[in-house]
């Protein structure tokens, strides 16, 4: 791998950045953190007052104005490192790439917030913003080992791989070229960051892309191809060489990737282009792989809790229990606590317990009554011999929740669920029904998620043609697989994970629908069928709660300091022991929130946490210092004496308009020889 001055400097700067995040340093206090932090690693105690008093008096710096603490507090961010590896010939990446591509990368993105599609009522205005934002910084470098290893691989593959009767690309299984870009990244793995490898090995006389599960396509059974792939690790790599792909909406729709060289995946696919033009298509596909992969929206914020309960709840109807293909209670759990054995998705003393319960249909009227109550109808138009309308059903998943959510106590007692005292509690509604036609949720979905449960449903029919289509075939969806998508839907629910095809756009003010990313390792969208996770949603599950925390702790400082600005000031309002407490106060929270955000910056999610909580004691006694001191103003009325008459002024006013009265009653006789001149 050759470096590159530019790398060098990014690497400098990183570090810069990475020490200059936190406040200004004070001696002996990071020691006394870190010694804190590992006698009480979930910071049940107040910090505050194990400090020995040297650090008190170092802590008692004066605030400056409440206007510029703010204005420090929102301007929190989190520089992100993320390495791009340019793997390739010379004449695809000559020397000159990594510092364009930089210049590039530089000049078309800035600091900015991290975003939430679905915002909470507790956010101020209901804001999809959060007080903290984030900035990339690149570290671009050219492997030229890599690429001939690669290519190798690759020749040798595309020669023992028969051509396909129902496609033009050759399916190549992607695991021969991941091993050995997995084995590249383990060596580089102490390198903090998340590491994304473009690949272009040249022409190669055979188009080919890469497939992700066992098997072929067939006409009953479309497998969806692509060029990209996601670790359980830390890196992504793209071929740019491979394709081109297409899959997206069949007729209309989002998301689509277009045919041709007009999407960055298909940069090397059709007319030639000049060096500088590849470089700025691959600066957007590295952008779009940052803002979806490595710090996606928050679909909704999600505050943390020790105990985390997910309730399985199988509403089952007479013929349902003998078949229960395609819904494997334990197969959902395994995966995702095979995630939390391995210190994924949870952070702190967090657990997370699985239940599950069943209901007959039968035996629950509210069910029923919520099923019909939901079940919608819609009209399409088919061309057989002629035009002819056909009326299909589906079911309003917004109604069903709502009717699920004013019977939960019902719904509780028939299942025989018991109430749980403590913890988030995610119930998972599956409704297995006795229908023999097609029935969805809202048309296209087996399961929905909503913020404080998961709906889903299936019947006895089987598959459907969906309206999604990939590589010019058009997808199917098997109705009574339901494992995958329930993945999808809890991680949405209880962790508020995006799917990897949504995005909020501030510059449109709504939701982006793109399906770039929808292929390979992920548990969203129609394109894939692999239930497992990439690091990008076990990053976003404990990160998500890291951000909501830090934003919680951002805006109610905000609330402490606009109280003290409308009662005149910390000094006016805190007498001189309060007002003592409260600065120190202050400072130590305003270095721990600046500890969680260089922590969460290196992907150190249990620190983060501690700094979090840690500070969380500073902000209730900080509340309590001004609560109370407010309590104790006193109205007093102060009253003054009259000021003197002004009888000088007053006087002169008289005289003033006294000698212009003269005047004017004598204007006759003092003009009239000027007249007599005229």
């Amino acid at each position: 791998m050759t470096s590159t001055p530019i790398t060098a400097i990014s690497l400098l700067l990183l570090l810069f950045l990475s020490t200059t995040v936190s406040s200004v340093p004070i001696s002996g206090l990071d020691t006394f953190l870190t010694h804190q932090s590992r006698v009480d690693p979930h910071s049940n105690n107040d910090s505050f007052l194990s400090l020995p008093s040297s650090l008190k008096s170092s802590l008692s710096i004066s605030l400056p104005q409440i206007s510029s603490v703010i204005s420090s507090l929102v301007s929190l961010s989190l520089p992100i490192s993320l390495h791009v590896r340019l793997v390739g010939p010379t004449t695809t990446f000559p020397s000159s790439s990594p510092s364009i591509l930089h210049s590039y990368l530089s000049a078309a993105h800035s600091a900015s917030r991290f975003h939430v599609i679905y915002p909470s009522s507790t956010f101020r205005e209901s804001s999809h913003f959060l007080s903290v934002s984030h900035s990339p910084h690149f570290d671009i470098s050219i492997s030229p080992s890599l690429s001939s290893r690669l290519s190798q691989t690759l020749d040798s593959l595309l020669a023992s791989t028969p051509s396909s009767l129902r496609s033009q690309l050759l399916s190549i299984p992607f695991s021969s070229i991941d091993e050995i870009i997995k084995q590249d990244f383990e060596k580089e793995k102490s390198i903090n960051g998340i590491f994304i490898y473009l690949i272009s090995l040249g022409s190669k006389g055979k188009k080919y892309a890469y497939s992700y599960t066992p098997g072929d396509s067939s006409p009953g059974f479309t497998k969806c191809l692509g060029s990209i792939w996601t670790g359980k690790e830390r890196y992504v790599w793209i071929d740019l060489g491979a394709g081109p792909v297409d899959y997206g909406p069949g007729l209309s729709g989002d998301g689509v990737l277009p045919r041709g060289e007009f999407h960055p995946l298909a940069a090397l696919h059709g007319r030639p282009k000049s060096q500088k033009a590849l470089l700025a298509d691959l600066s957007s596909l590295v952008l779009s792989a940052y803002q979806v992969l490595v710090v996606p929206s928050l679909r909704i914020p999600v505050y943390f809790e020790n105990t985390l309960i997910v309730q399985f709840i199988h509403v089952y109807g007479a013929e349902s229990i003998p078949d229960p293909g395609g819904l494997d209670w334990k197969s959902i759990e395994r995966t995702f606590m095979d995630e939390v054995n391995d210190n994924g998705l949870l952070v702190g003393d967090q657990s997370l317990i699985f239940k599950t319960y069943k209901v007959n249909f039968a035996d629950c009227s509210v069910c029923s009554f919520a099923i019909s109550k939901s079940i919608n109808s819609y009209t399409s138009r088919f061309l057989f011999d002629n035009y002819t309308l056909i009326v299909s059903e589906y079911l309003d998943s917004k109604k069903l929740h709502q009717i699920m959510s004013e019977s939960a106590e019902e719904l509780r007692r028939v299942a025989g669920i018991p109430e749980e005292d403590f913890g988030r509690v995610l119930p998972v509604y599956v409704f297995d029904l006795d229908y023999n036609s097609l029935l969805m949720l809202d048309r296209f979905h087996q399961s929905v998620a909503f913020r404080d449960m998961v709906i889903a449903v299936r019947t006895k029919n089987t598959q459907t043609v969906s309206d999604y289509s990939c590589n010019g075939r058009h997808v199917f969806t098997y109705t009574r697989e339901l494992d995958r998508s329930l993945v999808g839907s809890i991680l949405q629910s209880m962790w508020g994970v995006s799917p990897t095809h949504l995005l909020w756009s501030p510059m449109h003010n709504s939701t982006l629908v793109d399906y770039t990313w929808s292929v390979g390792q992920t548990p969203f969208g129609p394109f894939s069928e692999i239930s497992s996770l990439s690091f990008v949603q076990k990053d976003a599950a404990r990160r998500n709660v890291l951000l909501t925390s830090l934003n919680y702790s951002i805006t109610s400082a905000i609330d402490v300091l606009e109280s003290l600005a409308a009662h005149g000031g910390d000094r006016k309002l805190l007498k001189r022991n309060r007002h003592v407490e409260f600065v120190q106060r202050w400072n130590l929270f305003k270095y721990k929130l600046d500890k969680a955000v260089s922590a969460l910056s290196h992907m150190d999610f249990e620190m983060a946490l501690f700094y979090l909580r840690s500070s969380d004691h500073d902000l209730y006694n900080m509340h309590s210092l001004v609560y109370h001191a407010s309590q104790e103003l006193e109205a007093s009325l102060v009253c003054f004496k009259d000021p003197p008459v002004p009888w000088a002024s007053i006087s002169m006013s008289a005289v003033v308009f006294l000698v212009l009265c003269y005047v004017y009653t004598k204007r006759e006789k003092l003009f009239r020889n000027k007249r007599k001149q005229f």
